[in-house]
């Protein structure tokens, strides 16, 4: 499927002629040709498709992409990057990009990709009016702002957007850019395939909630899997048709399936003191149960990798982060929909030999979902870049 869209969405693209799409074509001739990778101590192969194609293209990454952000547009809804809470990637990604001096070019010549740096969560903060059910006012904005760019560059006007690129962590972010930005490469947390996230082109964002961002690795970890006496666990709001269903078959139904709506406070416990049981529990749990609410996507997909608990992830039409490059069926369990009713018989169908595995191997890739004061290596913020400039190099035509 990734291959066939890929295929169909560039023979729709325009040609290019510039010096860095000759780069991408080499960069794919590289990539799809790369060497056999023999025991790198940093990657560990069977979590990846192809661990020696993703370190290739990885390293060109680092030896060639440049990036070119526009500077025009006011602030909120442009460079001011929300650091907190649910939709704190995209804020993340925005901060660590612009202070990049190893990837952001000046010279747009030099471009292989151009950033739009829109916060999708202040653009709902500061246009939206509660309870309206009306978005028009937000999707003129992101159409004044192309309108502005386009008329004062010709960056985009060359490619009809196709090289430019959008991080947008919000549910509406796919409707509110469908149209206005629908040749560009759109990380998207809400990657639900049915509801116009282009396998192949865009990327699906992971939704990191940052609870501190003065230390966003706070309470990384958890307990070892000999010691994690709950078998799944789920706790959280009931957000769309999904969990109510889940909440029906498994609330107090079986002492070894922890399933709850909002977490039960004993009196006298404070907002942070029910976190805290949260993520106890994520880190006693075997199984962390990342049910889908409005939309397709979940925080708790990273935050079961945070805190070291096999993720389960029951949201039909998602597309995992890192897709392309990442195995996932080899750190995580998906349910379908439909056999909610058989969960614990699924969950249980699994070998401890095998859970064990699963659980050292969320320990492996949980580097991928890291956000650190400075970028590292092989971080969320590369990871995610990387996915970007992947979808780049195989989205490229030749002359």
């Amino acid at each position: 499927m990734l291959l066939q869209n890929r295929a169909s969405y560039r023979s729709m693209r325009p040609r290019l002629s510039s010096a860095v799409d000759q780069e991408m074509l080499y960069a794919r001739s590289q990539i799809e040709n790369a060497p056999l990778l023999k025991n790198d101590h940093e990657l560990y192969a069977p979590l990846y498709r192809n661990v020696s194609r993703f370190k290739r293209s990885y390293e060109l990454m680092e030896e060639t992409l440049k990036v070119y952000v526009y500077k025009e547009g006011q602030r909120p809804i442009l460079h001011e990057p929300v650091l907190k809470g649910i939709y704190a990637s995209e804020g993340w990604f925005m901060m660590q990009l612009e202070a990049n001096k190893q990837f952001v070019t000046r010279d747009s010549r030099k471009a292989h990709l151009f950033y739009l740096p829109f916060s999708s969560r202040m653009l709902e903060e500061t246009l939206y009016v509660q309870n309206s059910h009306n978005h028009k006012d937000l999707i003129q904005y992101l159409r004044n702002y192309v309108n502005m760019i386009s008329a004062k560059h010709n960056f985009w006007n060359r490619t009809e957007g196709a090289d430019h690129f959008l991080v947008a962590c919000h549910d509406w972010a796919p409707a509110e850019t469908r149209i206005i930005m629908a040749n560009c490469i759109r990380a998207l947390c809400n990657s639900d395939v049915k509801q116009g996230f282009v396998f192949g082109k865009d990327v699906s964002l992971p939704e990191t909630n940052v609870l501190s961002p003065q230390n966003p690795l706070w309470a990384i970890g958890g307990k070892p899997a000999s010691q994690r006496s709950i078998l799944a666990f789920f706790a959280g709001s009931m957000h769309g048709y999904l969990r109510p269903i889940l909440l029906h078959h498994w609330e107090n139904k079986d002492p070894d399936m922890k399933i709850f709506g909002q977490m039960p406070k004993a009196k006298g416990r404070g907002k942070r003191k029910g976190k805290m049981d949260y993520i106890q529990h994520m880190k006693s749990s075997k199984y962390c149960i990342c049910a889908k609410g409005y939309e397709v996507h979940s925080p708790r997909v990273v935050e079961a990798i945070f805190y070291e608990c096999v993720p389960v992830i029951i949201s039909d039409n998602f597309v995992p982060p890192f897709f392309e490059i990442l195995n996932w069926e080899s750190f995580a369990v998906f349910v379908l929909e439909k056999d909610i009713p058989n969960l614990k018989n699924i969950l249980l169908s699994i070998s401890e030999k095998r859970y064990r595995k699963m659980q050292m191997m969320v320990k492996k890739v949980q580097q991928h979902f890291l956000w650190h004061p400075r970028p590292v290596k092989y971080d969320i913020f590369h990871m995610i870049l990387h996915s970007i400039w992947y979808n780049r190099v195989f989205l490229a035509r030749a002359r």
